[in-house]
């Protein structure tokens, strides 16, 4: 039987927030338990709430931080957290600069995320890969799919990509609604992301973000078609991989597309 979470202080779930509250302990313990807590010992829960997921993070052999927007919520666990209290940043995590609170040392990302923003904190840990290591959470379903999808999938695109060139993603288990209050009217999905070894790309890693975003924009077209804009020479545009469309190419296939072009356009300048 699933262990409920029990708040006599619930806040209501702000709409502007796009935040629903867990209220099942097993799912929270299940998310916190998927940190693998290695090469890292700070971990940053985001957008902790009333504290269901913050329950079993603290238990951790780590030091958890958590930053959350809402005063209602930070004041709660101040209360009833006191040894996090000094650690509770009460900010919009994608405004925040984390070299504040972490300066440049490792750090893992928890979280069951509001949805309305989920995609974007995805872009923002990309953006921090250098210091992420490890990243567990539950987004809506449809995007923890989408960023776990595999080439040839419909949902396959630019945020399957660009989260695989750094990411080892692996989908973990899917959430009901009816374990949220209030229910959110879809279903969720907690997955988790694992920095892969080499998490360097062999080619510009700044061309290799425009080639996918720019390739997946008209993604029913063949990359020839959707890379117009590249101005690429007659001689690479021969070359068959142009007659795929983006969903045909794995990730690794992108790196060698941009290598590809990246050489291209050192010929022709």
């Amino acid at each position: 039987m699933a262990k409920k979470f029990h708040n006599p202080h619930q806040v209501k779930a702000k709409k502007f927030l796009g935040q629903h509250f867990l209220e099942d302990e097993t799912i929270a313990e299940q998310i916190a338990d998927a940190l693998a807590l290695k090469g890292y010992d700070k971990v940053l829960e985001i957008g902790p709430g009333m504290g269901v997921l913050t329950k079993y993070l603290i238990k951790k052999p780590i030091t958890l931080y958590a930053i959350e927007i809402d005063r209602e919520s930070v004041e709660y666990l101040k209360n009833n957290y006191l040894n996090l209290a000094p650690r509770i940043i009460e900010k919009d995590f994608l405004k925040y600069d984390v070299s504040e609170a972490f300066g440049d040392d490792p750090f893992a990302i928890c979280g069951n995320f509001p949805y309305n923003i989920s995609t974007q904190i995805v872009f923002k840990t990309l953006e921090l890969r250098h210091q992420i290591p490890e990243f567990s959470g539950m987004f809506q379903k449809e995007v923890a799919k989408r960023i776990c999808s595999k080439e040839g999938s419909k949902v396959y695109g630019i945020l399957s990509v660009l989260t695989q060139a750094f990411y080892d993603a692996e989908y973990l288990f899917t959430v009901p609604p009816t374990v949220f209050n209030p229910p959110p009217k879809v279903e969720s999905g907690v997955l988790k992301l694992t920095r892969k070894v080499n998490y360097t790309l062999p080619c510009d890693e700044k061309l290799f973000f425009r080639v996918v975003k720019q390739a997946f924009m008209h993604r029913r077209k063949t990359l020839r078609n959707s890379l117009k804009t590249l101005e690429l020479s007659d001689n690479l545009k021969a070359n068959a991989i142009f007659d795929k469309r983006p969903e045909q190419l794995d990730v690794q296939a992108f790196i060698d597309l941009t290598g590809l072009i990246g050489n291209d356009e050192k010929q022709t300048d």
